[in-house]
Protein backbone atom coordinates (compact mmCIF):
# COMPACT_ATOMS: atom_id res chain seq x y z
CA UNK A 1 0.00 0.00 0.00
CA UNK A 2 1.19 3.51 -0.81
CA UNK A 3 2.24 5.57 2.21
CA UNK A 4 0.40 8.90 2.32
CA UNK A 5 1.90 10.31 5.50
CA UNK A 6 3.17 13.44 3.70
CA UNK A 7 -0.29 14.24 2.40
CA UNK A 8 -1.75 13.88 5.87
CA UNK A 9 0.95 16.02 7.47
CA UNK A 10 0.11 18.78 5.01
CA UNK A 11 -3.64 18.43 5.62
CA UNK A 12 -3.15 18.51 9.40
CA UNK A 13 -0.76 21.50 9.18
CA UNK A 14 -3.15 23.52 7.03
CA UNK A 15 -6.16 22.62 9.18
CA UNK A 16 -4.34 24.07 12.19
CA UNK A 17 -3.11 27.14 10.31
CA UNK A 18 0.55 26.22 10.86
CA UNK A 19 3.32 27.14 8.42
CA UNK A 20 6.02 24.76 7.27
CA UNK A 21 8.51 26.90 9.17
CA UNK A 22 6.55 26.56 12.42
CA UNK A 23 6.26 22.78 12.04
CA UNK A 24 9.97 22.51 11.20
CA UNK A 25 10.88 24.49 14.30
CA UNK A 26 8.61 22.36 16.51
CA UNK A 27 10.13 19.11 15.18
CA UNK A 28 13.69 20.52 15.17
CA UNK A 29 14.17 19.83 11.44
CA UNK A 30 14.74 22.08 8.44
CA UNK A 31 11.91 23.70 6.51
CA UNK A 32 13.20 21.86 3.43
CA UNK A 33 12.68 18.53 5.24
CA UNK A 34 9.04 19.36 5.93
CA UNK A 35 8.57 20.42 2.31
CA UNK A 36 9.98 17.09 1.10
CA UNK A 37 7.65 15.18 3.45
CA UNK A 38 4.63 16.94 2.06
CA UNK A 39 5.71 16.37 -1.56
CA UNK A 40 6.20 12.68 -0.84
CA UNK A 41 9.90 12.79 -1.68
CA UNK A 42 10.97 11.57 1.76
CA UNK A 43 9.37 10.33 4.97
CA UNK A 44 9.85 11.62 8.52
CA UNK A 45 12.35 9.71 10.62
CA UNK A 46 10.63 6.98 12.62
CA UNK A 47 11.61 8.73 15.88
CA UNK A 48 9.51 11.75 14.80
CA UNK A 49 6.26 9.87 14.23
CA UNK A 50 5.09 9.92 17.85
CA UNK A 51 6.03 13.62 18.36
CA UNK A 52 4.23 14.53 15.12
CA UNK A 53 1.09 12.64 16.18
CA UNK A 54 1.19 14.33 19.61
CA UNK A 55 1.76 17.75 18.02
CA UNK A 56 -1.30 17.42 15.79
CA UNK A 57 -3.41 15.63 18.40
CA UNK A 58 -4.02 12.51 16.30
CA UNK A 59 -3.24 8.81 16.56
CA UNK A 60 -0.32 7.23 14.74
CA UNK A 61 -2.79 5.47 12.42
CA UNK A 62 -4.39 8.80 11.53
CA UNK A 63 -1.02 10.41 10.98
CA UNK A 64 0.00 7.58 8.64
CA UNK A 65 -3.26 7.88 6.73
CA UNK A 66 -4.44 4.46 7.83
CA UNK A 67 -8.20 4.17 8.27
CA UNK A 68 -9.10 0.58 9.10
CA UNK A 69 -12.72 0.85 7.96
CA UNK A 70 -11.72 2.27 4.58
CA UNK A 71 -8.99 -0.32 4.11
CA UNK A 72 -11.44 -3.12 4.96
CA UNK A 73 -13.95 -1.68 2.50
CA UNK A 74 -11.23 -1.52 -0.18
CA UNK A 75 -10.25 -5.13 0.46
CA UNK A 76 -13.87 -6.29 0.36
CA UNK A 77 -14.34 -4.46 -2.95
CA UNK A 78 -11.24 -6.13 -4.41
CA UNK A 79 -12.45 -9.57 -3.33
CA UNK A 80 -15.88 -8.92 -4.84
CA UNK A 81 -14.19 -7.80 -8.07
CA UNK A 82 -12.09 -10.97 -8.07
CA UNK A 83 -15.15 -13.19 -7.59
CA UNK A 84 -16.86 -11.55 -10.55
CA UNK A 85 -14.11 -12.84 -12.82
CA UNK A 86 -12.81 -16.10 -11.34
CA UNK A 87 -15.33 -18.24 -13.22
CA UNK A 88 -15.52 -16.23 -16.44
CA UNK A 89 -12.03 -14.82 -17.09
CA UNK A 90 -9.29 -16.81 -15.39
CA UNK A 91 -6.45 -14.53 -16.48
CA UNK A 92 -8.25 -11.40 -15.29
CA UNK A 93 -9.11 -13.01 -11.96
CA UNK A 94 -5.50 -14.02 -11.40
CA UNK A 95 -4.31 -10.51 -12.29
CA UNK A 96 -6.73 -9.00 -9.74
CA UNK A 97 -5.85 -11.33 -6.87
CA UNK A 98 -2.10 -11.19 -7.55
CA UNK A 99 -2.15 -7.39 -7.39
CA UNK A 100 -4.30 -7.56 -4.26
CA UNK A 101 -1.76 -9.87 -2.62
CA UNK A 102 0.96 -7.36 -3.46
CA UNK A 103 -1.09 -4.44 -2.10
CA UNK A 104 -2.47 -6.21 1.00
CA UNK A 105 0.07 -8.98 1.76
CA UNK A 106 -1.07 -9.39 5.37
CA UNK A 107 -4.82 -9.68 4.87
CA UNK A 108 -5.85 -13.25 5.59
CA UNK A 109 -8.70 -13.40 3.06
CA UNK A 110 -6.47 -12.01 0.31
CA UNK A 111 -3.80 -14.59 1.21
CA UNK A 112 -6.44 -17.31 1.06
CA UNK A 113 -7.85 -16.37 -2.37
CA UNK A 114 -4.38 -15.83 -3.82
CA UNK A 115 -3.10 -19.21 -2.61
CA UNK A 116 -6.08 -21.19 -3.86
CA UNK A 117 -6.18 -19.35 -7.18
CA UNK A 118 -2.55 -20.24 -7.86
CA UNK A 119 -3.04 -23.73 -6.40
CA UNK A 120 -5.98 -24.54 -8.67
CA UNK A 121 -9.00 -24.28 -6.35
CA UNK A 122 -10.18 -27.06 -4.03
CA UNK A 123 -10.15 -30.14 -6.27
CA UNK A 124 -8.08 -31.70 -9.06
CA UNK A 125 -4.99 -29.78 -7.99
CA UNK A 126 -1.89 -30.25 -10.14
CA UNK A 127 0.84 -31.73 -7.87
CA UNK A 128 3.55 -30.01 -9.92
CA UNK A 129 1.96 -26.59 -9.30
CA UNK A 130 1.63 -27.28 -5.58
CA UNK A 131 5.26 -28.34 -5.32
CA UNK A 132 6.47 -25.39 -7.41
CA UNK A 133 4.79 -23.00 -4.95
CA UNK A 134 5.34 -25.16 -1.87
CA UNK A 135 7.41 -22.69 0.18
CA UNK A 136 5.18 -19.73 -0.65
CA UNK A 137 2.01 -21.67 0.19
CA UNK A 138 3.41 -23.07 3.43
CA UNK A 139 4.44 -19.54 4.45
CA UNK A 140 0.89 -18.32 3.86
CA UNK A 141 -0.49 -21.28 5.81
CA UNK A 142 1.81 -20.47 8.74
CA UNK A 143 0.68 -16.85 8.78
CA UNK A 144 -2.98 -17.87 8.79
CA UNK A 145 -2.57 -20.56 11.44
CA UNK A 146 -0.40 -18.34 13.67
CA UNK A 147 -2.52 -15.20 13.53
CA UNK A 148 -5.99 -15.74 12.06
CA UNK A 149 -8.98 -16.55 14.25
CA UNK A 150 -11.36 -17.22 11.32
CA UNK A 151 -11.98 -20.95 11.59
CA UNK A 152 -12.89 -21.36 7.91
CA UNK A 153 -9.55 -19.92 6.80
CA UNK A 154 -7.64 -21.96 9.36
CA UNK A 155 -9.21 -25.20 8.13
CA UNK A 156 -8.47 -24.32 4.53
CA UNK A 157 -4.85 -23.63 5.48
CA UNK A 158 -4.69 -27.14 6.94
CA UNK A 159 -6.32 -28.36 3.73
CA UNK A 160 -3.51 -26.84 1.66
CA UNK A 161 -0.92 -28.42 3.94
CA UNK A 162 -2.55 -31.79 3.38
CA UNK A 163 -2.61 -31.30 -0.39
CA UNK A 164 1.09 -30.45 -0.40
CA UNK A 165 1.81 -33.58 1.67
CA UNK A 166 -0.11 -35.64 -0.89
CA UNK A 167 1.80 -33.98 -3.76
CA UNK A 168 5.03 -34.98 -2.01
CA UNK A 169 3.87 -38.58 -1.90
CA UNK A 170 3.12 -38.44 1.83
CA UNK A 171 -0.55 -39.36 1.49
CA UNK A 172 -0.75 -41.03 4.91
CA UNK A 173 0.35 -37.76 6.53
CA UNK A 174 -2.19 -35.84 4.44
CA UNK A 175 -5.01 -38.12 5.57
CA UNK A 176 -3.87 -37.78 9.18
CA UNK A 177 -4.31 -33.99 8.91
CA UNK A 178 -7.91 -34.51 7.79
CA UNK A 179 -8.57 -37.00 10.58
CA UNK A 180 -7.20 -34.75 13.33
CA UNK A 181 -8.13 -31.25 12.12
CA UNK A 182 -11.52 -31.74 10.47
CA UNK A 183 -14.74 -32.91 12.09
CA UNK A 184 -16.61 -36.08 11.16
CA UNK A 185 -20.14 -36.19 9.78
CA UNK A 186 -21.69 -36.47 13.23
CA UNK A 187 -20.02 -33.38 14.70
CA UNK A 188 -21.16 -30.91 12.08
CA UNK A 189 -22.98 -27.64 12.64
CA UNK A 190 -26.20 -29.06 11.20
CA UNK A 191 -26.19 -32.10 13.44
CA UNK A 192 -25.51 -30.05 16.56
CA UNK A 193 -28.20 -27.48 15.73
CA UNK A 194 -30.68 -30.32 15.40
CA UNK A 195 -29.62 -31.80 18.76
CA UNK A 196 -29.99 -28.45 20.50
CA UNK A 197 -33.76 -28.83 20.67
CA UNK A 198 -35.97 -31.37 22.35
CA UNK A 199 -37.49 -33.93 20.01
CA UNK A 200 -41.06 -33.35 18.85
CA UNK A 201 -40.61 -29.56 19.18
CA UNK A 202 -41.14 -27.35 16.11
CA UNK A 203 -37.50 -26.25 16.22
CA UNK A 204 -36.23 -29.83 16.20
CA UNK A 205 -38.46 -30.75 13.25
CA UNK A 206 -37.29 -27.65 11.35
CA UNK A 207 -33.60 -28.52 11.66
CA UNK A 208 -34.26 -32.20 11.08
CA UNK A 209 -35.89 -31.41 7.73
CA UNK A 210 -33.29 -28.82 6.77
CA UNK A 211 -30.49 -31.30 7.50
CA UNK A 212 -32.32 -34.00 5.56
CA UNK A 213 -32.60 -31.73 2.51
CA UNK A 214 -28.98 -30.58 2.62
CA UNK A 215 -27.67 -34.11 3.11
CA UNK A 216 -29.88 -35.38 0.28
CA UNK A 217 -28.36 -32.79 -2.02
CA UNK A 218 -24.85 -33.62 -0.84
CA UNK A 219 -25.29 -37.38 -1.21
CA UNK A 220 -26.92 -37.05 -4.63
CA UNK A 221 -23.99 -34.97 -5.82
CA UNK A 222 -21.69 -37.81 -4.74
CA UNK A 223 -23.84 -40.32 -6.61
CA UNK A 224 -23.59 -38.12 -9.70
CA UNK A 225 -19.80 -38.18 -9.47
CA UNK A 226 -19.85 -41.96 -9.02
CA UNK A 227 -21.96 -42.37 -12.17
CA UNK A 228 -19.89 -39.98 -14.25
CA UNK A 229 -16.47 -41.26 -13.27
CA UNK A 230 -17.42 -44.91 -13.75
CA UNK A 231 -15.38 -46.65 -16.48
CA UNK A 232 -18.11 -46.31 -19.11
CA UNK A 233 -18.66 -44.38 -22.34
CA UNK A 234 -20.14 -40.87 -22.26
CA UNK A 235 -23.47 -42.00 -23.70
CA UNK A 236 -23.71 -44.71 -21.03
CA UNK A 237 -23.14 -42.12 -18.30
CA UNK A 238 -25.96 -40.02 -19.75
CA UNK A 239 -28.30 -43.02 -19.97
CA UNK A 240 -27.61 -44.01 -16.37
CA UNK A 241 -28.23 -40.42 -15.27
CA UNK A 242 -31.57 -40.37 -17.08
CA UNK A 243 -32.55 -43.71 -15.55
CA UNK A 244 -31.76 -42.56 -12.01
CA UNK A 245 -33.28 -39.12 -12.57
CA UNK A 246 -36.58 -40.60 -13.75
CA UNK A 247 -36.54 -43.00 -10.79
CA UNK A 248 -36.19 -40.10 -8.33
CA UNK A 249 -38.88 -38.02 -10.05
CA UNK A 250 -41.27 -40.98 -10.11
CA UNK A 251 -40.69 -41.42 -6.38
CA UNK A 252 -41.61 -37.77 -5.86
CA UNK A 253 -44.78 -38.22 -7.93
CA UNK A 254 -45.76 -41.30 -5.93
CA UNK A 255 -45.06 -39.88 -2.46
CA UNK A 256 -45.09 -36.09 -2.74
CA UNK A 257 -41.88 -36.13 -0.68
CA UNK A 258 -39.63 -33.29 -1.87
CA UNK A 259 -36.63 -35.27 -0.65
CA UNK A 260 -36.77 -37.25 -3.92
CA UNK A 261 -36.95 -34.09 -6.04
CA UNK A 262 -33.81 -32.85 -4.26
CA UNK A 263 -32.06 -36.13 -5.06
CA UNK A 264 -33.03 -35.68 -8.70
CA UNK A 265 -31.98 -32.04 -8.97
CA UNK A 266 -28.61 -32.40 -7.30
CA UNK A 267 -27.75 -35.70 -9.00
CA UNK A 268 -28.72 -34.47 -12.47
CA UNK A 269 -26.94 -31.14 -11.95
CA UNK A 270 -23.71 -32.96 -11.16
CA UNK A 271 -23.85 -35.31 -14.16
CA UNK A 272 -25.00 -32.54 -16.49
CA UNK A 273 -22.09 -30.34 -15.37
CA UNK A 274 -19.54 -33.11 -15.94
CA UNK A 275 -21.01 -33.95 -19.33
CA UNK A 276 -20.87 -30.29 -20.28
CA UNK A 277 -17.27 -29.63 -19.35
CA UNK A 278 -15.74 -33.07 -19.87
CA UNK A 279 -16.65 -33.79 -23.46
CA UNK A 280 -20.33 -34.79 -23.49
CA UNK A 281 -22.45 -34.46 -26.63
CA UNK A 282 -25.07 -31.72 -26.93
CA UNK A 283 -27.96 -34.18 -27.14
CA UNK A 284 -26.91 -35.99 -23.94
CA UNK A 285 -26.47 -32.72 -22.06
CA UNK A 286 -29.90 -31.48 -23.21
CA UNK A 287 -31.61 -34.75 -22.26
CA UNK A 288 -30.17 -34.64 -18.73
CA UNK A 289 -30.87 -30.91 -18.43
CA UNK A 290 -34.54 -31.50 -19.29
CA UNK A 291 -35.02 -33.72 -16.23
CA UNK A 292 -32.80 -31.39 -14.19
CA UNK A 293 -35.14 -28.48 -14.90
CA UNK A 294 -38.20 -30.54 -14.05
CA UNK A 295 -36.71 -31.27 -10.65
CA UNK A 296 -35.69 -27.62 -10.18
CA UNK A 297 -39.26 -26.48 -10.89
CA UNK A 298 -40.61 -28.87 -8.25
CA UNK A 299 -38.17 -27.52 -5.67
CA UNK A 300 -38.96 -23.95 -6.68
CA UNK A 301 -42.70 -24.55 -6.20
CA UNK A 302 -42.23 -26.42 -2.91
CA UNK A 303 -40.02 -23.69 -1.42
CA UNK A 304 -43.04 -21.40 -1.14
CA UNK A 305 -44.65 -23.73 1.41
CA UNK A 306 -41.67 -25.41 3.05
CA UNK A 307 -39.56 -23.20 5.36
CA UNK A 308 -36.75 -25.71 5.96
CA UNK A 309 -36.50 -26.17 2.18
CA UNK A 310 -36.38 -22.41 1.71
CA UNK A 311 -33.58 -22.11 4.27
CA UNK A 312 -31.63 -24.93 2.59
CA UNK A 313 -31.98 -23.85 -1.04
CA UNK A 314 -33.04 -20.22 -1.32
CA UNK A 315 -30.48 -17.95 0.30
CA UNK A 316 -27.44 -15.76 -0.31
CA UNK A 317 -26.38 -14.96 -3.88
CA UNK A 318 -29.19 -17.08 -5.30
CA UNK A 319 -31.85 -14.58 -4.23
CA UNK A 320 -30.18 -11.51 -5.74
CA UNK A 321 -31.92 -10.53 -8.96
CA UNK A 322 -33.84 -13.80 -9.30
CA UNK A 323 -37.54 -14.44 -8.85
CA UNK A 324 -37.17 -17.96 -7.50
CA UNK A 325 -34.97 -21.05 -7.45
CA UNK A 326 -35.94 -22.11 -10.98
CA UNK A 327 -35.20 -18.62 -12.34
CA UNK A 328 -31.75 -18.79 -10.75
CA UNK A 329 -31.07 -22.17 -12.40
CA UNK A 330 -32.25 -21.02 -15.84
CA UNK A 331 -30.30 -17.77 -15.63
CA UNK A 332 -27.17 -19.76 -14.84
CA UNK A 333 -27.57 -21.83 -17.99
CA UNK A 334 -28.27 -18.76 -20.12
CA UNK A 335 -25.04 -17.04 -19.02
CA UNK A 336 -22.23 -17.53 -21.58
CA UNK A 337 -19.46 -17.58 -19.00
CA UNK A 338 -17.57 -20.60 -20.38
CA UNK A 339 -16.63 -21.46 -23.95
CA UNK A 340 -18.60 -24.73 -23.80
CA UNK A 341 -21.68 -22.86 -22.58
CA UNK A 342 -21.32 -20.41 -25.46
CA UNK A 343 -21.34 -23.37 -27.83
CA UNK A 344 -24.46 -24.82 -26.24
CA UNK A 345 -26.26 -21.50 -26.47
CA UNK A 346 -25.85 -21.76 -30.24
CA UNK A 347 -27.87 -24.98 -30.17
CA UNK A 348 -31.58 -24.17 -30.83
CA UNK A 349 -32.76 -27.24 -28.86
CA UNK A 350 -30.78 -26.10 -25.80
CA UNK A 351 -32.21 -22.60 -26.03
CA UNK A 352 -35.75 -23.84 -26.64
CA UNK A 353 -35.62 -26.01 -23.52
CA UNK A 354 -34.41 -23.14 -21.34
CA UNK A 355 -37.04 -20.78 -22.74
CA UNK A 356 -39.75 -23.25 -21.69
CA UNK A 357 -38.72 -22.78 -18.08
CA UNK A 358 -37.68 -19.12 -18.19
Amino acid sequence: MELTIGTHIKELRLSKGITQEQLAEAMNVSCAAVSKWERGETYPDITLLQPLAYYFGVTLDELMGYHSEKVRADIDAVIKHYKEYWRTDFDKAREIITKAYHDYPNDYWIMHYYMWNIGGDMADNDPDVLLAHKEEFLSICRKILDGCTEETLRLLAWNMRAKIKHAEGKTDEALEIYKTKFTNWYQTCGQKCEQLFAKETDEYCFYLQKNLYELASFAADKLGRKVYFAKTEQWQKAQTALQYGELFLDAYSDTGEVFFAILAESFLSRVRSDLTYRGGKDEDIIAVLKLNLQAAKIISDEIAKDKPLERAFWHGERTKGHKNFLDWIVSYHLTPDWERRKQLLQNPDYLKLLKQYQ
